[in-house]
């Protein structure tokens, strides 16, 4: 039963005739605190009053976390960032990679060939002397140019008297100096080379060479070429269309390569028409020691591949053989001949 009137009112600390709060217990407890929302601490007691928030005034936005950007400075800092020392040193490897790529492009180069206007047809001295020239080819990294040889015989003859150097110093100098302009046609300037040490005149197969091709009967008859030898000057400048070099039968394998001459038969291996020492000495059997016509003959067969012109056929039993027959290997019953345009 709840008491009321004044005594209660001034024990309850209520003025006189005040109503007590609804909610309140008439035994003087504390009113029943509300339930806070899950996770959240009951208040108690002696807690102070909490700010009430206006549900008008939205509170203060989330803080987002923003995610971590780029470092400062561009993709150069943190390519430094990321590799450490790599960094500094990088640049002087590609320096040094690209100063030796350089050197091995510089130090493999050869001579070109390189198209010239006729020049004037006034003749220059003649001279005996050579200078060194380009080195062998090579053919660890570098394509392998066209290249044709008459290949080696099935059974070699006899050997001839030792009349010659089997084997000279493998290197192959110049002949210096320069001709006359022979024929009237398209220009080609050759260069002549004697390899070292083979005890050959340079300058007296140089000319041999120059009345070969000037000869109304070679390459040149009728206006379709003419001929000139050019020197030194000319071999470095590459101002030439190809070469005509004496090799001994020794380095025959070392300036044709892979041609298969067995040191017996002469080739072309790309600009230069090698003919070899012991056939310009001691000629084939077939010719039967008549020398002086088979040097014609290998000096038109081996500067006719230099030319563009491949290997031809004996058209016929007791015919005239064409000089691009390999004539060297046998007449195959045709007539020897020397020249491109025997009528002239």
């Amino acid at each position: 039963m709840t008491s009321s009137g004044p005594h209660a009112d001034r024990a309850a600390g209520r003025a006189p005739g005040q109503r007590p709060a609804a909610g309140a217990h008439a035994a003087g407890r504390h009113p029943r605190l509300p339930v806070p929302p899950p996770g959240e601490r009951r208040p108690r007691p002696g807690d102070p009053p909490a700010a009430r928030r206006d549900p008008a005034r939205p509170g203060p936005a989330p803080v987002r976390r923003r995610h971590a950007g780029p470092p400062a400075g561009g993709w150069l800092r943190r390519f430094v960032r990321r590799h450490g020392w790599r960094a500094y040193a990088l640049p002087f490897l590609v320096l040094a990679t690209v100063v030796a790529l350089v050197d091995v492009v510089t130090a493999g180069g050869g001579d070109t060939t390189t198209p010239v206007a006729a020049p004037s047809s006034v003749a220059a001295p003649t001279s005996g002397v050579a200078t060194p020239s380009a080195g062998p080819p090579s053919s660890e990294g570098a394509p392998v140019p066209d290249a044709e040889g008459e290949g080696s015989p099935t059974q070699l003859p006899p050997p001839a008297p030792a009349t010659y150097v089997e084997q000279g110093a493998g290197t192959l100098g110049v002949v210096d100096g320069s001709s006359a302009v022979y024929g009237t046609g398209p220009l080609q300037r050759l260069v002549v080379e004697v390899e070292d040490g083979i005890g050959v005149d340079g300058g007296q197969f140089a000319e041999a060479v120059t009345a070969t091709l000037g000869d109304g009967r070679s390459w040149g008859a009728g206006g379709r070429l003419s001929f000139q030898r050019v020197g030194a000057a000319e071999a470095a400048a590459g101002d030439y269309d190809f070469r005509v070099s004496l090799v001994s039968p020794g380095s025959m394998e070392t300036w044709c390569p892979g041609v298969g001459t067995g040191g017996y038969t002469s080739c072309r291996y790309g600009e230069r028409a090698v003919i070899n020492l012991a056939r310009w000495e001691t000629a084939v059997p077939d010719y039967g020691g008549d020398v002086a016509t088979y040097r014609l003959y290998v000096v038109n067969h081996e500067v006719g591949h230099a030319l563009g012109n491949g290997h031809e056929l004996c058209p016929g039993p007791g015919q005239p053989a064409p000089v691009m027959q390999q004539q060297t290997l046998g007449l195959q019953g045709c007539a020897k001949n020397a020249w491109p345009y025997p009528e002239g």
